[in-house]
């Protein structure tokens, strides 16, 4: 029997906006439906200063899954997402804010996912590259939005 592939992907852009602030809206997981692509609904289930749990659905109009999550926070640098659900043989997002060398923010956001059922794996391979690259894009709008546009300091 082959193997199902491991899907992997990391994507990097630049925010104006401090990492304390990025670091805040990767967090705010209760906001993500309606602002994360593919997000249907996000509770937490439990939270303390290094570690969160998150009981997350994902999907669209035909297709929803819900699976658990646990997010280390190393706040305001780094945030690490894995999931241990039946459903993944692997799960992991990492998020890394770096400061820029001229202000704002340098993302680096990893996923991999490997998935227990081919259909699933299937489904998520037509367009994962494009998933990640669209939810980098959302958290980046959403800084905007939340934020407003970045005010330069003058020294």
């Amino acid at each position: 029997m082959a193997t199902l592939p491991n899907m992997k992907h990391i994507e990097r852009h630049h925010s104006q906006h401090a990492p304390a602030q990025l670091f805040d809206l990767i967090c705010d997981v209760e906001r993500y439906p309606g602002i994360v692509p593919w997000v249907v609904a996000a509770r937490i289930l439990r939270r303390n200063e290094r570690t969160m749990w998150v009981e997350m659905t994902m999907g669209t109009r035909l297709l929803r899954k819900q699976f658990i999550t646990v997010a280390e926070l190393d706040r305001p640098r780094r945030v690490e997402i894995n999931s241990y659900d039946p459903i993944f043989e692997r799960f992991q997002q990492i998020w890394t804010l770096t400061p820029g060398s001229g202000g704002g923010t340098d993302v680096e956001y990893r996923v991999q996912v490997k998935c227990r059922s081919r259909l699933l794996q299937a489904l998520l391979e037509a367009s994962f590259a494009e998933r990640a690259r669209a939810m980098v894009k959302a958290y980046i709008r959403w800084a905007r939005r939340q934020y407003g546009a970045p005010t330069q300091l003058v020294g």
